[in-house]
């Protein structure tokens, strides 16, 4: 049988359907809104979670039973459910519409299924046994924790400022392939990781003088605060 095709779905602004009341789907209807879908959460009765969400204005809580029709503005549609009745209709009419569904623990039911993440900003990492074991998945994105620590987050911002600046002063391809395999190999990672940013950028600063981009150090972190205040 041939393996999933991994993809990045990109939710934004688009309708997200959550059916279930339980801790699973408040899981899921906050990973769905962080990634900026629309979410409304459906079913007759809601955890903690979800009530919270929906007071924070999170979520969108519908205090019914799924029935036919439900789902037709989704996007992508989301169960939490163990009634297997249920999840035949959720099934039969999410395949009609051609709409992606996910129904936790029965991948039989799916037309795509969720990896475990581990994010660092806009660093993504998905773990996926296909189904096979989510336990040693999400066990080897445990042990991916310590190997990226939180100050990927600003390191990939600092390379992504980098690349600004280079791509604006018109530096080749090839040559700014080379600047990142000098960037990278420094030590800016250990700097960021030990809270001595301004020694980070001071090299950052050096290393794009080398291919003719003058521009100061408070300059780029101007940018990073930038990046950083354009955060959703």
């Amino acid at each position: 049988m041939p393996n999933y095709y991994p993809i990045m779905l990109d939710v934004r602004g688009r309708e997200a359907v959550v059916v279930g009341g339980n801790s699973v789907a408040g899981e899921k209807a906050l990973a769905l809104s962080k990634s900026g879908a629309r979410v409304t959460v459906m079913h007759t009765e809601f955890c903690p979670q979800l009530q919270e969400l929906a007071q924070q204005q999170t979520v969108t809580l519908r205090y019914k039973g799924y029935e036919r029709g439900d789902l037709a503005s989704a996007f992508v549609v989301v169960a939490a459910v163990s009634d297997a009745q249920l999840i035949e209709e959720i099934w039969q009419e999410t395949q009609e519409r051609g709409q992606l569904l996910n129904i936790v623990d029965v991948p039989a039911r799916c037309n795509f299924i969720v990896p475990s993440i581990l994010r660092r900003g806009k660093l993504t990492i998905a773990v996926s046994t296909e189904g096979a074991s989510p336990g040693l998945a999400k066990r080897i994105r445990q042990d991916l924790e310590g190997l990226f620590p939180a100050s990927y987050d600003l390191y990939l911002q600092l390379a992504s400022v980098a690349r600004a600046h280079l791509k604006q002063g018109g530096v080749s391809y090839a040559d700014r392939d080379d600047f990142f395999g000098k960037f990278f190999a420094k030590d800016i990672l250990s700097l960021l990781t030990e809270n001595r940013l301004s020694e980070a950028v001071s090299i950052t600063r050096s290393l794009l003088a080398d291919y003719g981009i003058n521009v100061s150090s408070e300059a780029i972190t101007a940018d990073l605060q930038a990046m950083e205040g354009s955060r959703p």
